[in-house]
């Protein structure tokens, strides 16, 4: 096995616990069967232990996989936020936001794509190459798409909140 291998199959290992951390902390919060809304988390948790490790796995689907985790930790980010937010309670100072919100959730949520990310580029980026070619950071792959996907789903979220109540 040589260096590349090996550190795959430890980013691999690395997404497989933070996915079944996350899947575990979901079942203990929101029993799947206890509301029809507490199946998606259920069926995320599912789809990034089971299909995404499985897809990671072989290269010709990482790419799919990449796709796939970026998305599934946009809308649990965009959700945690909105609970955190319609749920806070108490002064608003940046202990209760550090420890009273679900922001520990959603740096764990970014850490998977992190992980993902690393895999992608692994396995499907050539590694002698500069890392972010010059104008191209809001391109796919890079972490910038991410960011404006967040940002514009987030709004296309609120506006849904504002318009259908």
């Amino acid at each position: 096995m040589n260096r590349k291998e090996l550190l795959r199959r430890t980013l691999l290992i690395g997404f497989v616990f933070l996915s079944l951390g996350g899947w575990l902390l979901h079942l203990r919060i929101h029993q799947p069967f206890a509301h029809n809304y507490n199946l998606i988390p259920y069926i995320s948790g599912i789809i990034s232990l089971f299909v995404l490790t499985l897809l990671f796995s072989f290269r010709k689907t990482v790419a799919y996989a990449y796709a796939i985790n970026g998305i599934l930790v946009i809308i649990g980010t965009i959700v945690m936020a909105h609970f955190s937010v319609v749920n806070f309670k108490g002064p608003l100072t940046l202990s209760a936001i550090l420890l009273n919100t679900l922001l520990a959730d959603i740096f764990l949520l970014w850490g998977k794509l992190v992980v993902g990310k690393a895999i992608f580029d692994l396995e499907i980026l050539s590694t002698d190459q500069e890392v972010v070619s010059p104008g191209r950071y809001f391109r796919y792959p890079n972490m910038g798409w991410w960011y404006i996907h967040l940002v514009a789903l987030s709004i296309v979220y609120i506006l849904g909140n504002i318009l259908w109540k």
